[in-house]
């Protein structure tokens, strides 16, 4: 069985940095991996992604100022995230594609403080 849970989320400072994780169990050769946030009363939205391979992309919002990355062996996807703004405070969630089926973990709070 396919889980995929998250770690890391928290209350921090404008300015500060936290480092997401993500774990998933019950998965091989994990393709293409997202993080993805969802503040209070908007819709969920991609932050970043990263392939199998390495190769990452970001939302503009997010860019120059977070950074995805993953350890294969480990089955671990990883979000660091530097000088935050309020507007970052969201649910962030990891999620991937296996077997055409779609996966979510249940999130982790990130709360940014001004």
């Amino acid at each position: 069985q396919v889980h995929l849970v998250e770690s890391g989320g928290g209350l921090v400072q404008a300015g500060g940095s936290l480092r997401l994780s993500c774990a998933a169990s019950g998965i091989f050769n994990i393709n293409t991996m997202g993080w993805y946030r969802q503040a209070s009363g908007k819709q969920r939205e991609l932050v970043a992604s990263i392939t199998r391979e390495g190769s990452d992309a970001y939302a503009d919002s997010v860019k120059g100022r977070f950074t995805i990355s993953r350890d294969n062996a480990k089955n671990m996807v990883y979000l660091q995230m530097n000088s935050l703004k309020p507007e970052d405070t969201a649910t962030y969630y990891c999620r991937t594609i296996y077997y055409g089926m779609d996966y979510w973990g249940k999130g982790t709070l990130v709360t940014v403080s001004s």
